[in-house]
């Protein structure tokens, strides 16, 4: 009886149900085998099933609780995570000017007047109506092309004017400045400064968006779901 009680404390914690199995095997043979006395036999054969049944269920608590301590700790960090994580990506444009020519002009100013302009002094040589856009960013000139895009720094620091209208034939070298304003354009006069003839090119910039990602339930609280 010793020795089957041995054999036991060192098969089922080492080998699982395998030793289980293995217990009842050894079991049998001491049964057949070792015992002259079958009462005696009987007797090591049931110790040796209510130790592999008592050692099966306490294997079987044991694999549960177990399990039941990873999900927890999965769950764990999982809440003390940083729930914001990086999913997508968005590709927008970002703005890039180019300076294609610099050259030397005379800057007047005109507004929508039809002393200063002709019978339709709100539209433009190329058809634009500069009263309803109502900025400030309409030039007049002979010799460029329209929709030309310009930048008089001296002037107006970073602001993009468009060639949308046209002068006199015997202005060929002069820029005029549509304003809003009649007070406006007569205080600015005659002024002579540098003019960048510009394109404008767009870059794709990436920007990154942020996810935010559901709290995890712990799995104690999913069990009683």
């Amino acid at each position: 009886m010793t020795i089957l009680r041995k054999l036991s404390e060192e098969i089922v914690p080492l080998s699982g149900k395998q030793g289980l199995v293995l217990l009842v095997v050894i079991a049998c043979i001491f049964q057949f085998t070792l015992f002259f006395s079958p009462a005696l036999a009987d007797e090591a054969v049931n110790k040796a099933k209510v130790t592999a049944a008592s050692a099966l269920e306490e294997l079987i608590i044991n694999d549960s609780l177990l399990k039941e301590a990873v999900m927890d700790q999965e769950a764990a960090k999982l809440m003390n995570s940083d729930p914001t994580v990086t999913e997508t990506e968005q590709v927008l444009p970002a703005p890039v000017i180019k300076i294609i020519r610099t050259s030397t002009h005379t800057i007047t100013a005109y507004n929508s007047e039809a002393a200063q302009t002709d019978d339709t002094p709100c539209i433009t040589a190329n058809g634009f109506d500069v009263c309803a856009h109502n900025e400030e960013d309409t030039i007049a000139a002979n010799f460029l092309k329209f929709g030309t895009k310009v930048q008089i720094p001296e002037l107006f620091g970073d602001r993009i004017f468009i060639v949308r209208d046209r002068m006199n034939k015997r202005y060929s070298d002069r820029v005029d400045v549509w304003m809003k304003e009649k007070s406006d354009a007569r205080q600015f006069g005659v002024k002579v400064a540098k003019i960048q003839v510009i394109v404008i090119e767009e870059t794709p910039i990436v920007i990154e968006q942020p996810t935010i990602v559901p709290e995890a339930v712990p799995a104690k609280e999913i069990a009683k779901k």
